[in-house]
């Protein structure tokens, strides 16, 4: 089986979810009459219908903590320049946060002061591992 190439990545990440076997069956029952293309459709539009249903009442959060929702790209470009500039980078990002695979893992302390990622970060190993020790570092 091929590997993926790095400039193709996913939108998407896997989760694994227990489910009663009632519960199982109605969803089956459901997708079967036609209501849904398959299990996981189902199971995305019940998430996004809670996401919904609670975005009121965690907006103000998004805006206290100063969130960015989406994609954030971190280039070696972006690092370096703060680097050179002696600035620190607060990264808050609820989705993907992607660091450039050209990024050297002795960047990260010299750049990134904070970082909380609720969602998904891409990078290569030895940045994942620099982004870990620089979370526990300073008390994150």
């Amino acid at each position: 089986m091929a590997t993926p190439s790095p400039a193709r990545v996913a939108d998407t990440e896997k989760i694994t979810i227990n489910l009663g076997f009632v519960d199982l069956g109605r969803i089956d029952l459901l997708v079967r009459e036609g209501f849904y293309a398959s299990r996981s459709d189902l199971i995305r539009a019940a998430i996004r219908a809670q996401l919904d249903r609670h975005d009121a009442a965690v907006s103000p959060t998004i805006i206290r903590e100063d969130f960015m929702m989406g994609l954030r790209d971190v280039s070696r470009s972006e690092l370096q320049s703060l680097a050179d500039a002696h600035e620190m980078l607060d990264l808050r990002v609820i989705g993907l946060a992607r660091f450039a695979s050209d990024i050297p893992a002795e960047l990260i302390p010299a750049t990134i002061r904070s970082i909380e990622i609720l969602g998904t970060i891409q990078a290569t190993g030895e940045v994942k591992k620099a982004l870990e020790a620089c979370r526990h570092s300073k008390g994150r």
